[in-house]
C-alpha cells in the first residue's frame, strides 16, 4: 500500500459515458475521496447502497468523490460499461464513475482490490487507505462506512488520520492478461 503523505498520482480518466474527469488539484475540495470498485464483487454490492447516501453526505461539505472501474470486462461481463451504467442507475450514486481501461490508474494507486479506498487530504496527500468498515459478506455485521467516515471527520477537521489503519478485503482487480503488477 502506498505510504501515507503520499501525493495523489494524477489521471484523466472518462466515465462511462465518455465525459473526462481528473482529480481537482486546485485546492477547492477539502479531501478527495477515490474508491476502486466494480460491479459484480460481493464486498462492493454489501456497501453499495450505504456507500451512496455516505457519499452524498460527505460530498455536500465539498468532499470530491471518484469511482475507479478497472477490471477487465473479458474475465467478468458485468463490469463492462453497460454494466457500470446500469448499476449507477440502480443505486443512484451521485459521483462520477469512471473506466480504466488500461488499468494505469489501478497500478499507480497500487490498488489491489475492490472496494479499494484511498482518502487524501486537500494538499492532495494521502490520509487515509483501508477499508469501508468493518463489514463483510455473510459476517452479520452492519454496514456503517464507521473507518471511513472516521478518517473523513478528521481530515474535515484539519485533524491527524488514526495510523491504525486496516487494508481494504474483497475481490483481487481482474488484470488484463499482461497487465498484472509486479508489486
Amino acid at each position: 500500500m502506498p505510504s501515507l503523505g503520499t501525493k495523489a498520482p494524477e489521471f484523466t480518466l472518462p466515465d462511462a459515458q465518455g465525459a473526462l474527469h481528473t482529480l481537482d488539484f486546485g485546492g477547492k475540495a477539502p479531501a478527495t475521496l477515490v474508491i476502486f470498485t466494480c460491479v459484480h464483487c460481493p464486498y462492493v454490492t454489501l456497501i453499495k447502497e450505504h456507500l451512496s447516501a455516505f457519499t452524498r453526505k460527505y460530498m455536500a461539505l465539498g468532499v470530491q468523490v471518484l469511482a475507479i472501474h478497472s477490471n477487465d470486462p473479458n474475465c467478468h461481463p458485468e463490469d463492462c460499461i453497460e454494466g457500470i451504467v446500469a448499476d449507477n442507475k440502480l443505486y443512484n450514486f451521485p459521483f462520477p464513475n469512471l473506466v480504466d481501461e488500461d488499468q494505469s490508474v489501478a497500478k499507480a494507486y497500487h490498488a489491489a482490490c475492490t472496494p479499494d479506498i484511498f482518502l487524501f487530504d486537500a494538499s492532495m496527500k494521502l490520509a487515509y487507505r483501508g477499508q469501508y468498515d468493518s463489514s463483510r459478506p455473510g459476517s452479520g455485521k452492519p454496514v456503517t462506512g464507521s473507518d471511513l467516515s472516521a478518517a473523513l471527520e478528521a481530515v474535515l477537521k484539519g485533524s491527524p488520520v488514526s495510523p491504525r489503519q486496516f487494508p481494504s478485503m474483497g475481490c483481487s482487480i481482474k488484470w488484463k492478461p499482461g497487465n498484472e503488477p509486479t508489486w
